[in-house]
């Protein structure tokens, strides 16, 4: 990327609120006294010495000075580099030890195990997704249907020899493939840089580097492009919280604990092993501003998914007594990161006010998804950490106990709107001997993917947003591992090939239903019908659209099915079955349809004054549709002379 031809805010830097750092930090191709080059700056403000080195001079940290400029940045210009050269900023301590360090703001990277920054333009690439920019403006992603397939690349699938994919493949195959699932969002687990593949991404180095595992920055822009041409929106898992420990990286950058809390109460998680960005220092916000900035603007991301948002807001966080200090006011909350959060979703909104900001929030930190003008953080959504512990306890149980923790599946409702909710179903949860999704159903081969079925219906049905980890529509018995690919053998069996076709049909069924997804945040959208059968671990509920129309969702956690389950409903002359989880082709017996429209019957039941006799499948769910108006049929009332003659 060359220089932008605006000067750089220096003061905006230093204050916190420059977003666009990068443009001038780092290292860009230019031009001086006729020679081509690149100019280097970089933010060490209590070094003694830094210098560039590289493979250009042997790695020598006597060629390339470098000297503070008039805005405090440490600059030199290297004439004569090409795109791909390597190098690092050998950064002297004012102890005089030296360590050389990856460039902060580096475009690009080796291939682990090496570290070295390597020299790259993000010009050029001419993108071709306005059509789908366009169409995001008209339809925000917070207020459609949103159904997250969440990926890590590296092992979503690899080549033969066990080798990645790179991101131009991966671009195709898994564009093709989300859409023929019915998917219509894909969030990456992390691609900004890290050292280490058992961090999953979550240790980052490189805050402004597409990951070199599966290739360039412009193969990540081919990426993202391509998926938005076929329609797929692409969310970013982003961690601002902590950052490792590699001596390459940003650790006591000049020698000193520049990037992270000095602070010995604050500085780290131990529990991670990382360190914790300081939110109260101007130019660390910048940086991280930047990167939001930088990921969003030139990548054209949908929006960012960010991590651990609940260990930034506490002071105590995974720390004892007496090992975290208490705020001016006396209290555990982080107000620097709090305010950086505001300003973070400021930020985002002020690149493209369409994107998406989603928290992974797992505690009961309020308005995390409101307007910071009212007191909020300011995300768009907000990770339902509550309900997924609950609905993950629920469904290891056996049905015969699910009878006494029916709360798990009902408690939600509670709070559901109390928040803009997403209900993930992520990589945390079929992973560290927690079971896969289908591991986690207790009974045989046929219950176990019942029980997917059962489950996924309820997911796609309950208000908010959805988000499932890959290998789920497989019917995996495996946990997910970092190290290899899905089980993708697994299709080569007719139980696995019905699963996966029962996630296709589904999320199709709920990209056309509004009701599903129209209204997710009020209870405008939804409506208990059966909330406390416990004894036969069933649910029923409506959801409504902004037009009024209505859908009925019947499901039953249990595997004995409820052949004539009488329940009230909304006054439909009569309704008619429009999915179940139970046919053949999916794996289900094919016994517990409801096949001709079912007429509404002047029975009052649960609150309602007409009801319906159905059929729900064991360890299944079945969705109604209503047609025509119900009218209560009333009886003439006797005249006073047939009384008389009486």
């Amino acid at each position: 990327m060359k220089q932008t031809s605006r000067r750089f805010d220096a003061a905006a830097f230093y204050g916190g609120t420059n977003s666009e750092a990068y443009r001038y930090l780092g290292a860009h191709r230019t031009r001086r006294s006729g020679k081509d080059g690149y100019v280097f700056r970089t933010w060490a403000p209590n070094a003694a010495h830094v210098s560039v080195v590289g493979d250009f001079c042997g790695w020598n940290g006597y060629d390339h000075p470098m000297t503070r400029n008039a805005d405090g940045f440490w600059e030199c210009f290297v004439a004569g580099l090409k795109r791909y050269d390597t190098y690092k900023f050998a950064v002297t301590s004012q102890r005089g030890d030296t360590v050389l360090k990856t460039d902060p703001y580096a475009f690009h990277a080796e291939t682990r195990p090496g570290t070295a920054g390597k020299l790259y333009d993000l010009g050029g690439y001419r993108w071709g997704d306005d059509e789908w920019c366009r169409n995001r403006a008209k339809a925000p992603l917070d207020r459609s249907p949103l159904n997250i397939y969440e990926v890590h690349l590296g092992s979503w699938r690899r080549r033969e020899n066990g080798d990645f994919y790179d991101y131009r493949t991966l671009a195709h195959e898994l564009a093709d493939y989300v859409l023929d699932l019915g998917y219509n969002c894909v969030e990456l687990m992390p691609v900004t840089e890290y050292p280490l593949d058992d961090s999953w991404g979550y240790q980052c180095t490189g805050y402004f580097a597409a990951t070199s595992r599966y290739g360039t920055p412009k193969d990540f822009m081919y990426f993202v492009d391509h998926l938005h041409r076929k329609g797929i929106s692409v969310l970013l898992d982003w961690v601002p919280a902590h950052f490792c420990k590699d001596e390459h990286g940003l650790i006591d950058f000049d020698g000193t604990s520049c990037y992270e809390y000095a602070d010995p109460n604050k500085r780290e998680h131990e529990g991670w092993g990382t360190r914790v960005f300081d939110y109260g220092r101007g130019e660390v916000k910048s940086f991280l501003l930047s990167s939001a900035a930088f990921w969003l603007r030139e990548f054209h991301l949908d929006g960012l998914r960010v991590d651990a948002v609940a260990s930034m807001l506490y002071l105590d966080y995974g720390r004892e007594n007496g090992r975290w200090t208490p705020n001016k006011d006396g209290g555990h909350e982080n107000l620097e990161a709090i305010d950086f959060l505001r300003a973070l979703n400021e930020t985002a909104f002020s690149v493209d006010p369409n994107v998406l900001m989603v928290a992974e929030e797992s505690t009961a930190w309020p308005l995390v998804t409101r307007p910071a003008k009212d007191g909020g953080l300011g995300f768009n959504l907000k990770w339902n950490m509550g309900w997924m512990n609950d609905m993950c306890h629920y469904l290891k149980l056996d049905p015969w106990f699910r009878q006494f923790h029916h709360k798990d599946i009902t408690f939600s409702l509670m709070y559901a709107f109390s928040e803009n909710f997403v209900l993930p179903i992520s990589h945390d949860e079929v992973v560290h001997m927690k079971g896969s999704l289908r591991g986690k159903m207790p009974g045989d081969d046929w219950q176990q993917l019942a029980g997917v079925r059962a489950f996924t219906a309820y997911l796609l049905a309950h208000p908010g947003k959805k988000l499932t980890f890959m290998g789920a529509e497989l019917g995996q018995w495996h946990e997910w591992d970092f190290a290899s690919q899905l089980d993708w053998y697994l299709l080569e069996n007719q139980e696995n090939q019905q699963t996966q076709q029962f996630f296709k049909d589904i999320n199709r069924f709920y990209l056309s239903q509004s009701p599903l997804w129209s209204i997710d945040f009020s209870w405008e959208g939804f409506e208990w019908l059966v909330a406390d059968d416990n004894c036969n671990n069933v649910v029923v509920f409506v959801r409504r659209d902004r037009e009024g129309r209505e859908l009925i969702a019947a499901v039953n956690f249990s595997p004995v099915g409820q052949a004539e389950y009488r329940f009230g409903v909304p006054p439909k002359k009569t309704y008619r079955e429009v999915f179940t989880t139970d046919l053949a082709a999916y794996g289900g017996t094919g016994d517990w349809c409801n096949g001709e429209p079912i007429e509404t019957e002047g029975i009052p039941s649960h609150g309602k004054p007409c009801s319906l006799c159905v059929k729900i499948p064991p360890l299944g769910a079945a969705f109604f549709s209503g047609e025509g108006e119900w009218h209560e049929e009333k009886s003439e009332e006797p005249t006073g002379e047939t009384l008389a003659e009486q």
